[in-house]
């Protein structure tokens, strides 16, 4: 890293919460521009085919807490 961006980062984690998910997600959307159309594209069509199976009820959403006790128990 840079010294600007390590200076950057020990402020940023000087932040509250929420201001750090804030600048993350201002962060992340400054590089979307970045990304290729095509790959943006397939991105927007998965994303609409995965909230139309949800919606539909083909497939059911499992809370995020169940998902980790299950890794949980995997891995021991």
């Amino acid at each position: 890293m840079t010294d600007l961006v390590t200076e950057l980062s020990q402020r940023a984690r000087e932040l509250a919460p929420e201001d750090r998910a804030r600048l993350a997600e201002e962060l992340l959307a400054s590089l979307e521009g970045d990304l290729e159309p095509e790959v943006d594209a397939a991105w927007d069509e998965e994303l609409r085919k995965r909230i139309a199976e949800v919606e539909s009820g083909v497939v059911e959403l499992v809370p995020a807490s169940e998902v980790f006790a299950r890794v949980r128990r995997t891995l021991r």
